[in-house]
């Protein structure tokens, strides 16, 4: 009885701290939206872009290290080989996932964009299979995940979602950053068997965002002047990165990767509808319903506990 009990609280604590970090995301479209049109950052100027991003994930490391501290952890890192992982960790998960996203973005449209990122999915459940033992794809899981990416592809359909031109520097690198942010995502999970999550996700940040600053501005990157609308948004975009990092991380140590990566899909639903809100979209549409139902339903279907008999 304790036993079922407890699992019970803890897949509650899964829904809801992986629900909250996929709804921080999605509110990232909107506010990245505005804060390109505040500093005036074209939708096709990378370097400006990467600049900007590096601003927010650096920011985002800053916090979070602050916040240990201000927590009486210790910030240091033990050993060179931790450093070594970490690096690692920020160059793949922060720094690459982000330039080949960007490069993409810039050669496919946002639907496009938006569909073939939720990709990562398919990819993190798959290499868990090989990697863990206790992650196995299973039938169930296979159909969960198709089932959250119809969800997907329904929440961002229109009529450039049937055009099938595709290139590489578009739609491939938008898949290619999709494989990376999922087996980076993994080697993460591994490291953080090993340190603390919290200083692994705020060096890892930190070491990524400098990296993105820097190809940001040895690429000729600029931004325009900040103001206090911006800063502030800067700021929250900073602390939603850094909250959903650390807290994602938490999540992938102690839960199967395929049962935590599904609320992936999840992101591009709530950022439809969140961009509809707050940059005075209409949001009355059937689609964003069914997107929604969809993607829960794909969620149900891979966390669904086997029943005891």
């Amino acid at each position: 009885m304790n036993s079922t009990h407890s699992i019970f609280n803890r897949r509650d604590i899964l829904f809801l701290c992986a629900t909250l970090c996929t709804l921080l995301w999605g509110s990232s479209y909107p506010a990245i939206k505005s804060g390109y049109a505040m500093l005036e950052i074209a939708s096709d100027n990378i370097p400006a872009q990467m600049l900007f991003a590096g601003y927010r994930f650096l920011l985002a490391g800053i916090f979070l290290l602050l916040f240990a501290k201000l927590t009486g952890k210790s910030i240091a890192v033990s050993s060179i080989a931790h450093w070594r992982q970490i690096s690692i960790l920020g160059l793949t998960q922060t720094t690459v996932q982000y330039v080949f996203f960007y490069i993409g973005l810039a050669h496919a449209t946002g639907v496009k964009a938006s569909i073939l990122n939720a990709t990562g999915t398919f990819f993190s459940v798959l290499l868990a299979h090989f990697i863990y033992h206790n992650d196995r794809l299973t039938h169930r899981k296979a159909l969960g995940c198709l089932v959250g990416f119809i969800g997907v592809m329904v929440v961002n359909f229109n009529k450039s979602a049937l055009d099938f031109d595709v290139s590489l520097e578009g739609e491939g690198f938008i898949v290619i950053a999709a494989f990376t942010l999922a087996a980076a995502s993994i080697y993460g999970k591994r490291i953080s068997q090993h340190m603390d999550v919290l200083i692994m996700t705020a060096w890892q940040l930190s070491i990524g965002g400098m990296a993105l600053m820097i190809l940001g501005w040895s690429t000729g990157g600029s931004l325009g002047n900040f103001d206090w609308q911006s800063s502030l948004l800067l700021i929250y975009l900073a602390l939603l990165s850094s909250a959903a990092f650390a807290l994602w991380g938490t999540l992938l140590k102690y839960n199967p990767v395929g049962m935590v990566s599904v609320f992936n899909f999840l992101v591009p639903v709530f950022g439809v509808v969140l961009s509809a809100i707050f940059l005075g979209e209409s949001i009355m549409e059937l689609k964003y319903l069914i997107a929604l139902v969809l993607v829960c339903a794909g969620i149900f279907l891979v966390t669904r506990l086997p029943r005891q008999l």
